[in-house]
């Protein structure tokens, strides 16, 4: 038997100090060439490690005389929500244990670009299976061999060795439920990854008009201290503040990454307009029209949030929940009347704040070309807001709840009521999204389709609806079949749960990968 303890960890701090920040390593570096020594860069995500990558690493050591590998941080790694199931620094100190590498470090940038100009290797190795596939990383393969051209480096690809590290973790460390697995598998075998990215492009030609309620989220981050000495009141200590761009502005926002022509009509406040933060946070190539609300706010709605736990505490509303004026009315429907038939589809982000009167719900179902519509449910409104609102559109996107509460029916069967729905509504197509249970979709053409949910990591829910809404409804005015709305949506479901509220739009090529990564 050992009589010795084992030395923690700490007393093997050599490999560790490997790991350098890049801007150290960059002056580091000239003494190390003296007398013709040349360095060899490896850059990716090696998440997780295996022993593909440790083969790379060895034959790339042999092009050169110190090997440097970068990692790309967390905060770039596409490939879905699960994705990166290590963080930078797990994987950084892991590829730093290998006597192959002399130094690592975390890249600070989405690609390799800045880090082959600030290191100037005189060779960059890229994998094998770079070379071959499609570039998808916005150009980033290409930018990084001009790169090392520029400087006089040379690029080799080192063979494939082994499976990716995408097939080794799925194989070995599954993130889905086997249901889920299996109905990936099925849906594989019902529509290629070409045939789903098919729709997504289809969007980028589309003329879309959206229409909602500007609404202002603030997270105010606290901790909790304790209860007050003399009422029983929970006392917390103020520790941040954070402001996203919601409502409809959050919708054009993911949109505008996907759709060439977003246009915007919503309303702002007279008072306290937050125009100079909207102005700032909307995506300029979104063309927007606000009507000025007289005796009224922008909506604000703040959520005071315990930072530990991420536990929402209590919610304060700016807000004036009246109906509009006669003259703020018939400004919004002016707005409507002159701009419905130039677009080829309108999509309403109906949260319940008194902009869309009842005349201005008519004009949207009277003349928009393709009316997609969401009506939400919300401390506000619950309980007088409803999808009855609109008696005509072409594709609804409703929660369970909301469903629910339509049909005044709690414990029913949902088919009964999205049918019920399709006849009072003549829509074509409903999703019935069901967090954690996925969503059912609904077209006349094909009937019921169940897509499970694909989220990983949730963050924060905020915000999920509405980016599954965003991106289905462009595929139903495509035709779209109605499992592949219902899957698009869902994975930008995943997507936006997987970040604080609307911290950050859902983006093409994140999404793109994250599709492929779930029908490998």
């Amino acid at each position: 038997m050992l009589s010795e303890r084992i030395p923690s960890s700490d007393t093997f701090p050599a490999h560790r100090r490997k790991v350098i920040d890049l801007q150290e390593l960059t002056s580091l570096l000239p003494p190390l060439r003296a007398g013709g020594r040349k360095v060899v860069l490896c850059h990716g995500v090696f998440d997780p490690l295996h022993v593909g990558h440790i083969r790379q690493f060895q034959q790339a050591r042999t092009l050169g005389h110190i090997l440097i590998v970068t990692v790309t941080p967390d905060r770039f790694v596409n490939g879905g929500s699960q994705r990166p199931r290590f963080t930078e620094d797990l994987r950084a100190e892991a590829i730093a244990a290998l006597e192959c590498v002399d130094f690592v470090a975390i890249n600070k940038w989405p690609m390799a670009v800045e880090s082959i100009q600030a290191l100037r290797p005189d060779v960059f190795v890229k994998s094998l299976e770079s070379q071959q596939q499609t570039d998808l990383t916005g150009g980033a393969i290409s930018l990084e061999e001009q790169a090392v051209a520029a400087i006089g480096g040379q690029i080799a690809f080192a063979p494939e060795l082994f499976s990716t590290a995408s097939d080794l973790a799925d194989q070995h460390l599954p993130v889905f439920p086997k249901a889920v697995s299996d109905y990936l598998a099925g849906f594989r075998s019902r529509y290629g990854t070409e045939q789903v990215l098919h729709y997504l492009d289809g969007i980028r030609p589309l003329k879309v008009l959206l229409v909602g309620e500007t609404i202002i989220d603030e997270y105010h981050f606290c901790e909790a201290i304790g209860k007050a000495s003399k009422e029983p009141t929970l006392a917390v200590k103020s520790l941040s503040v954070e402001k996203f761009a919601g409502g409809v502005l959050a919708a054009a926002n993911h949109l505008a990454n996907f759709c060439g022509d977003v246009s915007l009509l919503s309303i702002l406040g007279e008072q306290n307009s937050q125009e100079r933060y909207v102005e700032e946070k909307l995506n300029a190539a979104v063309k927007s029209r606000f009507v000025r609300r007289s005796h009224a706010p922008t909506i604000v709605k703040r959520r005071f949030v315990e930072h530990y736990f991420f536990t929402k505490l209590f919610e304060v509303y700016e807000i004036n929940d009246a109906h509009l004026s006669e003259a703020d009315n018939a400004e919004v429907c002016r707005e409507l009347r002159n701009t419905l038939a130039d677009f080829d589809a309108v999509i309403v982000f109906d949260f319940g704040h008194e902009m869309l009167s009842p005349e201005a719900v008519r004009i949207l179902c009277d003349e928009a070309k393709f009316l997609a519509v969401n009506t939400q449910s919300n401390a506000g409104n619950f309980g007088y807001h409803t999808a009855s609102k609109y008696p005509r559109a072409d594709y609804v996107c409703i929660t369970e709840g909301e469903l629910r509460l339509d049909s005044r029916d709690r414990r029913g069967d949902l088919r009964h009521m999205v049918d019920s729905l399709v006849r009072r509504a003549g829509c074509e197509a409903v999703s019935v999204t069901r967090g954690a249970k996925g969503c059912l979709c609904f077209s006349t053409a094909e009937g019921f389709k169940e897509v499970p949910a694909f989220a990983g990591k949730v963050v924060d829910r905020i915000g999920a609806g509405d980016a599954f809404f965003t991106l289905a409804a462009p595929c139903v005015v495509q035709n779209a079949p109605i499992e592949i709305v219902g899957f698009i949506g869902n994975v930008a479901g995943a997507q936006a749960v997987a970040t604080v509220c609307n911290r950050s739009p859902i983006d093409r090529l994140p999404l793109t990968r994250h599709i492929e990564h779930l029908l490998k």
